[in-house]
């Protein structure tokens, strides 16, 4: 009797022993591969907050719709017929806006983009999205109205607005002296923001 009870003691022992040989070994392996996994895991968001970061700032050698990017350039008659190119406005801050004499944001926006364009040196290109107007005698009254003197461009075709990949109306971008996007809004801007945002640009 008092052997099989040692024996079973024994055996016990060993048992217990084994288990927690294995356990302990189960716990290492876990904790180096949860070790593998945290790094690859931040590799990944590092890389991830990297590409995010490159795609905000865009690249200035490309043309893009970014902030960042080479503006997409542009060729569009005035509504006095004078053809005006983006691109021949390098070395001037420049700022495009897209809008239409249907759309309340738009007029609400105009008397603050002629009192920048009066109070600062920049160049505004008001694209008209004309294909959705009823007449270009809207568009014209619509000038008088407001007093504009800055040039308003005739995209009858649409062409130059799904370029620039317009949804809301009116939509701004701001381009540097070296055609570069340095800001854009969708919605109205007023006075103070648009200064604002010239400023930051060379």
């Amino acid at each position: 009797m008092k052997k099989a009870i040692l024996i079973i003691i024994i055996v016990g022992m060993f048992g217990w022993a084994l288990y927690d040989f294995v356990f302990s070994s189960n716990d290492t392996v876990r904790e180096t591969n949860g070790s593998d996994s945290s790094v690859s895991s931040n590799k990944i968001t590092s890389e991830v907050n990297q590409s995010n970061e490159t795609e905000k700032t865009g690249d200035a050698s490309k043309e893009g719709l970014e902030v960042g990017n080479t503006a997409p350039d542009f060729k569009l008659p005035t509504l006095e017929g004078v053809t005006i190119q983006l691109s021949d406005l390098r070395g001037e801050r420049v700022m495009i806006n897209f809008w239409a004499t249907w759309c309340p944001p738009c007029r609400a926006e105009m008397p603050d983009m002629q009192k920048f364009y009066e109070n600062k040196d920049v160049n505004i290109l008001a694209v008209n999205l004309t294909e959705t107007e009823g007449s270009l005698i809207n568009i014209q009254n619509f000038v008088n109205d407001y007093d504009l003197t800055f040039p308003i461009l005739k995209d009858e075709n649409t062409e130059v607005a799904n370029t620039y990949q317009i949804q809301p109306i009116p939509t701004t971008f701001m381009v540097d002296s070296k055609g570069v996007i340095q800001f854009k809004a969708f919605g109205a801007m007023n006075y103070d923001l648009m200064v604002q945002e010239f400023e930051k640009m060379e």
